[in-house]
């Protein structure tokens, strides 16, 4: 078995799963992937299900029966990854909003140190593609307020292109976990950094989705926002 793991939730996402598949398989880097899918009604499931017959040994999936939430699923796979001894443990989107070459950045920055390696749209400035403005003035800023409220040294705070080394996630107690949407990026985040290990953001380019339909919505920032005062002043990192 490889050590790297790229975990990928789905709901409704045929027009993607195969290609984000061969293209991550193309890289030849050892990278395993595990779709978590919520129960989709739009033949993914069977998709994946065609593609692991051709990758029966790197390519795996999860089905649940319910659509709890992005968070919902991470954990679900980072347990499933867990119990299957990977060292390595990544999150990533199957749109391709975040590109599969960047992969091997996140995990060089693992082995040269950081115990959690961020792909961030905002550690050079604004590098985001296709996003109307409102919706990068909306994340940008976000992630301003997310900083000034809890002390995080990251500029991308609700950022979903991330790789964790094994002992991050054996130590976080993911059973302590609260939230779903965009605030379980910032509680992951939060929780690693109050638990001492090193965040390192990796600099990379978000692009757009050009397939599917996007889950995102104001209500899933404004939970974010509405968020990081529970985890600043209220949640318990025993």
């Amino acid at each position: 078995m490889n050590q790297k793991l790229i975990i990928i939730p789905t709901y409704n996402e045929v027009e993607n799963v195969e290609e984000i598949t061969k293209s991550i398989f193309a890289l030849n880097e050892g990278f395993d992937i595990l779709f978590v899918d919520d129960s989709s009604t739009d033949g993914t499931i069977e998709k994946i299900q065609e593609l692991i017959n051709q990758y029966p040994s790197q390519l795996f999936i999860e089905i649940r029966k319910n659509k709890e939430g992005l968070g919902k699923a991470y954990l679900h796979g980072f347990r499933w990854a867990l119990e299957k001894s990977y060292q390595y443990i990544f999150e990533m989107d199957a749109d391709f909003s975040h590109n599969p070459k960047d992969l091997n950045q996140l995990y060089a920055a693992c082995q040269g140190g950081a115990d959690v390696a961020i792909g961030s749209r905002y550690y050079n400035g604004v590098s985001v593609i296709n996003w109307p403005m409102e919706r990068v003035l909306l994340s940008y800023f976000a992630s301003i307020y997310v900083r000034f409220i809890t002390g995080m040294k990251v500029q991308d705070t609700t950022a979903g292109f991330i790789c964790y080394k094994r002992t991050v996630l054996e130590k976080c107690n993911l059973n302590n976990i609260s939230f779903k949407g965009y605030a379980f990026q910032i509680e992951m985040k939060y929780t690693a950094l109050r638990k001492g290990f090193r965040l390192t953001e990796v600099p990379i380019t978000f692009t757009e989705r050009s397939k599917g339909t996007s889950k995102m919505n104001k209500n899933i920032i404004f939970e974010a926002l509405f968020s990081v005062f529970y985890l600043k002043f209220l949640k318990s990192y025993k």
